[in-house]
C-alpha cells in the first residue's frame, strides 16, 4: 500500500483563447502524475468518450489528446491545486488547496464548466464556485472505479458537453 503525501498538481492547464467549455477533474492519478498528462490510466474512459462524442478515432499521444480536446474549443484542469493522497484513491484526499481557476477564464471563452465526478463537483462548489459564479454541472467519473457506468450510459450522460 502507497503512503500519503502531499503533492502539489504537477500538470498545467490544457486551454486556449478559443476554449469554451472547463472540465474538472478532482486530482490527477498515479499514472497522471506519470505522464504529465490529464486522464493517462489507460483504463480510464475519458479519452474514448471525447473521442466517440465527437466523432473521431481514440487519440493516443499526449499531442493527439491535446488536439482533440482543443478542437472542440475544450479545456481541461483539476479542482485541486495539492492535497494529501494516498497513491491514485479519490477516497483518500485531504489537506486539499483548491485550483485557481481564473488563469483560464480570464485566458479563454469558458462559460461552461463539468466536473468530472462527484469529488471534482463537491469540491468546485466549497472552494472555486464562490471566486467564479459560474454553476458547474457533475458528470458521471470516467474513472475504472466506476464501474457501475458502462461506456454507453457515461456518453449518454456526457452528450451534455456537445
Amino acid at each position: 500500500m502507497a503512503d500519503a503525501a502531499h503533492i502539489v498538481h504537477p500538470i498545467p492547464p490544457l486551454f486556449d483563447e478559443n476554449s469554451e467549455t472547463l472540465i474538472l477533474g478532482s486530482f490527477p492519478s498515479v499514472k497522471s502524475r506519470e505522464a504529465m498528462f490529464f486522464y493517462g490510466h489507460p483504463q480510464n474512459r475519458f479519452w474514448r468518450l471525447l473521442a466517440l462524442l465527437f466523432g473521431e478515432a481514440p487519440p493516443r499521444t499526449i499531442e493527439e489528446k491535446k488536439a482533440l480536446a482543443l478542437s472542440h474549443r475544450l479545456a481541461l484542469w483539476d479542482s485541486i491545486h495539492s492535497c494529501t493522497v494516498t497513491g491514485s484513491s479519490d477516497s483518500s484526499i485531504k489537506d486539499v488547496v483548491p485550483n485557481d481557476l481564473s488563469v483560464i477564464l480570464r485566458g479563454s471563452r469558458v462559460n461552461r464548466i463539468f466536473c468530472n465526478g462527484a469529488l471534482s463537483h463537491q469540491l468546485y462548489q466549497k472552494y472555486i464556485y464562490p471566486q467564479t459564479g459560474i454553476k458547474a454541472q457533475k458528470l458521471p467519473s470516467t474513472s475504472p472505479a466506476n464501474a457501475a457506468f458502462s461506456m454507453e450510459r457515461l456518453a449518454e450522460q456526457w452528450k451534455i458537453i456537445l
